[in-house]
């Protein structure tokens, strides 16, 4: 006689591990408030045309980053390079922003 014992749940197959889970949260954060500085600079530079064409360019931009990482925004094991680098367009976007805005 075989008893079926009960099999313990396994692991969250969606997550990679706490450090992939920060990276995407970062990167969710990154995307929102990169889109939105865009927005924000084309505004101010050009007026209301201008957030037309920030939001179309944000689009783009999201479009854009889906292609590099297989069609997935938030793939599973995003790089920790993607990371950075998102960081760093976003940081010099919020700079551009407030020097034409100051």
């Amino acid at each position: 006689m075989t008893a079926n014992m009960p099999q313990r749940a396994s692991a969250n197959s969606v997550s990679a591990g706490p450090a992939s889970d920060v990276r995407t949260f970062v990167t969710a954060l990154l995307l929102t408030f990169a889109a939105g500085e865009l927005l924000l600079l084309c505004y101010a530079l050009l007026g209301v045309f201008g957030a037309i064409i920030g939001l179309v360019g944000a689009g783009f931009g999201i479009v854009w980053w889906r292609n590099i990482h297989d069609g997935k925004a938030f793939p599973r094991d995003l790089p920790a390079k993607s990371v950075v680098a998102l960081a760093v367009a976003t940081a010099v976007i919020t700079l551009v922003a407030f020097l034409v805005v100051a």
